[in-house]
């Protein structure tokens, strides 16, 4: 196993700021290495240990960003509830990337039983997400149904007495009407 990266040994504050700068996709590899050194003149980094770091969190905040575009159609498709199509959309992407995890893993000539291991605590983690996500909906609009309903037995019972109903009319309407009692 190699040695860790000089910019993994960053102090927090460095690695940030070279994050950041990396994040504004606006620089070159020299003015990165620059701004850096120049901010933090005891640092000790390479041109080519900031390309090796920027690869990959390249990738990985163009993947953020197509979750981001994915997020913002969903809620011009289906319209606003952050909360209800967030989480979907969190159970998918997880479920995207736990699919794409497999996949490269059953490609791979030789298979790690470790790697195994995770993938299917991952599609364990999948399931219980989705199941939470379905109970977490439904206890959402089973409490919005017994809001209701309160509400109406209540104005029922107002008209009721407003209008001279007598309690067996009352009844009717609660039981048959509102399916309460």
């Amino acid at each position: 196993m190699g040695r860790k990266s000089s910019i993994s040994r960053l102090e927090p504050q460095a690695r940030q700021y070279l994050e950041q700068l990396i994040r504004q996709g606006r620089h070159t590899l020299d003015e990165l290495l620059a701004d850096v050194q120049a901010k933090f003149p005891q640092v000790d980094v390479s041109r080519s240990a900031i390309h090796r770091f920027s690869v990959p969190f390249k990738e990985m905040l163009e993947r953020m960003h197509q979750q981001q575009a994915m997020a913002g159609i969903l809620v011009q498709e289906l319209g606003e509830d952050p909360d209800d199509k967030a989480g979907a959309l969190m159970v998918q992407a997880i479920t995207t990337l736990t699919t794409q995890a497999s996949v490269m893993q059953a490609g791979a000539d030789d298979v790690d039983i470790g790697a195994v291991q995770k993938l299917a605590r991952a599609a364990k983690d999948v399931i219980a997400a989705r199941k939470a996500s379905r109970q977490e909906r439904l206890a959402i609009r089973q409490a919005a149904r017994d809001e209701l309903l309160a509400e109406q037995e209540a104005n029922l019972a107002k008209i009721a007495k407003t209008q001279g109903m007598g309690q067996e009319q009352l009844d009717f309407w609660l039981k048959e009407f509102l399916g309460v009692r």
